[in-house]
């Protein structure tokens, strides 16, 4: 299926050969699964399964298990899935654990007697995807089935699908943060991918441009005093990795759902105080290291304080710009790195250039 899904994006002709090539049971299956969009679980789901109505009696079931794989007929199953009659899923079992049963009573007999929980942790075809990988991620599931919206069996995911929807997820995330659009990144297509790139640059030129006249605001001041120009990357650069730090674990965190709709103040809360601890360590280091340098403490005051304002500022907007566009409903890797870096620009600009003209000219 994702053989043909790649092939299709390349060239529909070949794949259209292809498909007809195939018999009649995979031609089945991929027009299934065609009918799911890329971010419903129903697009990832095996068909493969091995299934037994609840009445059946554990021997009946365990030989034809044996018969279907002496014949091929399934491969890589590990769960029995108990439906009712009309394939209404109730209840599934391990193989391991079906070895285990009395082999001369019925499947709804064992489980009826058995101490332990067959109520499986399923999702259904429309469901989000990402919302099933966070389901393998907190129930520690090896595989899942796939029910529609009555609880009629469809199919199942597997731990290996998952695996692979993550790294997909984990490239998407990367390229989103350094404003890449992935699909445009796949191929060697040099005008598409810098197309891309060129728009979000473009966004980053103006956001320089506002961080300059914010600068142009004290050029007096930087004429009278040389080493303001020397430390005011500094500052400038320090909120920028500060607030980058923020912004990816906060990404993270909401990628794989650890964060709750009532964790938003929680989570800003947490790295502000990060960063401002951060800030006061580093402050005190540049500040002592700026007034040797220049022999001129209170120039080391001023960097120091500038400093600690924009860590704050960092730590601040780095947790809540992702937080605000996850409430948008906006990928919050997208832009968000743009958005900081103006911010941490223009503050630490602003606040190491306000302070040195208001305390030492």
């Amino acid at each position: 299926m994702d053989f043909l899904q790649g092939l299709e994006d390349i060239d529909e002709g070949i794949a259209s050969k292809v498909f007809d090539t195939l018999d009649e049971e995979d031609k089945k299956e991929i027009i299934k699964l065609q009918k799911y969009s890329d971010n419903e679980a129903g697009a990832y789901m095996q068909l493969e399964i091995f299934t037994a109505d609840k009445n059946e009696v554990v021997h009946d079931v365990i030989k034809r298990f044996a018969e279907l794989r002496k014949a091929k007929a399934i491969e890589n199953i590990q769960n029995l899935f108990i439906t009712t009659i009309d394939r209404k899923l109730l209840f599934a079992v391990g193989l391991d654990d079906l070895l285990i049963f009395d082999f001369n009573k019925t499947l709804l007999e064992n489980i009826e007697q058995s101490e332990d929980s067959f109520e499986p942790k399923k999702a259904q075809d429309r469901e989000n995807i990402r919302d099933v990988v966070h389901y393998f991620e907190e129930y520690d599931l090896s595989v899942m089935p796939i029910v529609n919206a009555y609880g009629v069996l469809l199919g199942r995911i597997t731990s290996d699908d998952i695996y692979d929807i993550i790294n997909e997820h984990a490239t998407e995330q990367m390229y989103h943060l350094a404003g890449v659009d992935d699909e445009a990144e796949e191929y060697d297509e040099v005008y598409k991918a810098g197309k891309k790139r060129a728009s979000w640059l473009g966004i980053n030129l103006f956001t320089a441009i506002f961080a300059s006249l914010v600068i142009g605001l004290f050029a007096d001041t930087l004429e009278s005093m040389v080493a303001l120009a020397i430390l005011m990357p500094i500052v400038a650069s320090m909120g920028g990795n500060a607030g980058t730090q923020s912004l990816t674990v906060v990404v993270r965190q909401l990628a794989l759902g650890d964060i709750s709709k009532g964790d938003a103040m929680r989570i800003i809360k947490k790295e502000v105080l990060i960063s401002l601890m951060n800030g006061f360590i580093f402050a005190v280091i540049i500040g002592v290291i700026a007034a040797i340098w220049f022999d001129a403490r209170m120039l080391g005051v001023v960097i120091a304080l500038s400093m600690i304002i924009n860590l704050f500022m960092a730590g601040l907007f780095g947790a809540a710009i992702p937080l605000f566009l996850k409430k948008m409903d906006v990928d919050p890797a997208i832009g968000s790195t743009v958005i900081l870096t103006t911010v941490t620009d223009v503050v630490g600009f602003f606040s190491f250039l306000a302070l040195a003209t208001y305390i030492l000219l």
